[in-house]
């Protein structure tokens, strides 16, 4: 079942994103001290930063996909405009390849278009890049970026 995420959810969150980072930078932090922290960030971005779950049938939650939502620049007849960005997909390795994870990014891109995300994007890896396809996002040459120097 996919949901959107609640605060009393922090500590399941704080895990898969324990989970999905701890091969990328070593820390001496806890999870505990991470879901601390992430309740703290999450509590003055709740209304930009919206987190779906996927939970079995018993509550425990499996996967996780964040979306941003960025206000955008008003324009005449258009004053409250948004972009949204999907972040931080991530679905427990046990449980991959059920359609978990394409189910979390469908309900959070369909939740941003109902707010009134003119466009949903996503930054990918290379391996999801397929998925994301299937689920309707295209490459565009219009969307570029620019790195630190």
């Amino acid at each position: 079942m996919i949901s959107q995420a609640n605060a009393g959810d922090i500590a399941a969150l704080a895990r898969l994103l324990w989970l999905d980072t701890r091969h990328e930078e070593p820390t001496q932090q806890s999870v505990d001290a991470f879901a601390a922290e992430l309740a703290q960030w999450w509590s003055t971005r709740q209304d930009s930063h919206l987190a779906f779950v996927a939970r079995l049938l018993r509550p425990e939650i499996v996967g996780m996909a964040w979306v941003a939502l960025v206000p955008r620049v008003p324009r005449p007849g258009a004053p409250s405009r948004l972009s949204a960005d999907i972040q931080t997909v991530f679905v427990m390795p046990e449980h991959r390849g059920r359609g978990i994870g394409s189910a979390l990014v469908q309900t959070a891109s369909e939740h941003a278009a109902r707010l009134g995300s003119l466009h949903v994007t996503v930054h990918s890896g290379r391996k999801a890049v397929p998925v994301y396809e299937r689920l309707g996002f295209e490459s565009s040459r219009q969307l570029l970026r620019r790195l630190p120097d």
